[in-house]
């Protein structure tokens, strides 16, 4: 026997009403909520599930799957795990599926790949294999919405890897409810994670983004699903960024580089050289910082730039930092230096396209804005970082010895750092460093090292 009844659901928040609401009581978003018909089964069937004790699971060496792309497999620590469930979200046109493609043209040497898409039809996607010259015989191609069909087709192949494309277009005919609905995106990777585990099938969620980069779907789908990667870069950009925001099986905050053309997307090795290929040395607002993503040291190159504001309300613009971060700094340069800044519009950027999510660059980012503001040129063999706290202390960061090494690799012969980073630095390279413990002190010594330039 089955019943029927009328519910309201939000969007954002996955909560149920019995009624409309213009905005939403729990998440207070507005317009958030559509009309569906819940169906529920007045009687149901358990299936016991079989207990184990922890003694008696036999574990040994972790098995993963090596896809031969370093920088995506360091992201996932050291390969696919065997079983997992991996949303890959980003942008339209950013990658994900070309991505995808050469993954499964790694493991299509040895393993079973099928590759189910919903917005391509297999010739599209043999259109775009060739065109990235992928051969495999091992990857099978469906082009298929339907989740009970998907699950047949599993059935039949017997895939070790399962990519869906995307699950936004993927549904279950037993739900009220078209694709791509909160839930029918929540129900169909419930259902994923049930083949992902019990058949033992490492599957790939590809998701798409909304407007301001979240995945569109319930934020429950993240707490599904093993591992969430993310494309952050927008598709304009030559090189994408992915992000590891969650792994239950290798560390988390972790990023891969890729670069795109016409032959596919390719690993970046070296992104630290990437980033400050096109720097421009010689010019006031620019200065290099070492930020750690994850466990990895990546150079990058800060610029500023200070003008006169034509307005009454002086602009602040920021591209790779937080905004609010940079107000702070601003204000801490305002009280210590006595910069006349609120009569000023000020522009930062993060080179190339990366989103700084630690605050180790505060110290470049002021460094930065005081030379565009002054005309201040800094050496352009010298790296900046630490933290600034509300009093102008510059405060110590993580893993400065790394920092140091991988400029050291890059050239750079001088380094400006926390005096709390000098206690336990382990660092026995050939760099001069410089230690300051408040930003006044950083400047008196970036003065001395720079110039500026003479008409």
């Amino acid at each position: 026997m089955i019943k029927q009844k009328t519910i309201f659901l939000c969007q954002r928040c996955n909560h149920e009403f019995i009624q409309w609401f213009g905005r939403c009581p729990e998440c207070e978003s507005w317009n958030s909520f559509i009309e569906e018909k819940k169906v529920s089964k007045i009687k149901l069937d358990f299936v016991p599930s079989k207990v184990f004790k922890l003694n008696e699971i036999s574990y040994k060496n972790f098995p993963r799957y090596k896809t031969k792309i370093k920088e995506f497999d360091n992201m996932l620590g050291g390969g696919i795990v065997p079983g997992s469930l991996t949303l890959l979200g980003g942008a339209p046109g950013i990658g994900k599926s070309t991505l995808m493609l050469h993954i499964s043209d790694a493991l299509g040497e040895t393993n079973v790949v099928l590759y189910v898409s919903g917005e391509e039809s297999p010739l599209q996607i043999k259109s775009r294999a060739e065109r990235l010259k992928i051969k495999k015989d091992n990857i099978y191609l469906a082009s298929e919405t339907n989740l009970k069909n998907i699950v047949n087709i599993v059935e039949q192949i017997k895939p070790k890897f399962l990519i869906i494309d995307s699950i936004q277009t993927t549904y279950n005919p037993e739900l009220i409810g078209g694709p791509g609905t909160i839930r029918q995106v929540k129900d169909v990777a419930m259902e994923l994670l049930k083949v992902s585990k019990l058949k033992n099938i490492s599957v790939f969620l590809l998701g798409h983004v909304t407007k301001d980069g979240n995945l569109a779907g319930p934020r429950i789908l993240e707490h599904i699903v093993d591992t969430v990667l993310y494309f952050e870069n927008e598709s304009k950009h030559m090189y994408r960024v992915l992000r590891s925001y969650k792994n239950r099986f290798g560390p988390t905050s972790e990023i891969g580089i890729f670069k795109i053309d016409h032959s596919g997307i390719h690993e970046v090795l070296n992104p630290s050289f990437i980033f400050l290929e096109e720097r421009v040395v010689n010019v006031a607002g620019n200065i290099v910082t070492v930020a750690m993503e994850g466990t990895r040291p990546i150079l990058l190159e800060i610029q500023a730039l200070v003008s006169k504001t034509a307005f009454g309300l002086p602009r602040r613009m920021v591209s790779g930092y937080d905004i609010n971060r940079i107000i702070i700094l601003i204000a801490v340069l305002e009280k210590k230096l006595k910069l006349p800044l609120e009569v000023r519009d000020i522009f930062v950027n993060i080179a190339g396209g990366v989103r700084v999510k630690e605050t180790s660059a505060d110290l470049a980012i002021a460094c930065a804005i005081l030379s565009a503001n002054t005309g201040l040129i800094y050496p352009k063999d010298i790296i900046v970082f630490g933290e600034i706290g509300l009093s102008g202390e510059i405060r110590s960061v993580l893993f400065a010895t790394e920092r140091l090494l991988e400029a050291e690799k890059l050239g750079f012969k001088k380094a400006l750092i926390p005096k709390g980073n000098i206690k336990n630095l382990s660092y026995k390279g050939s760099m001069e460093i410089f230690e300051t413990c408040n930003f006044e002190k950083a400047i008196v010594i970036l003065k001395k090292l720079s110039y500026k330039k003479t008409n």
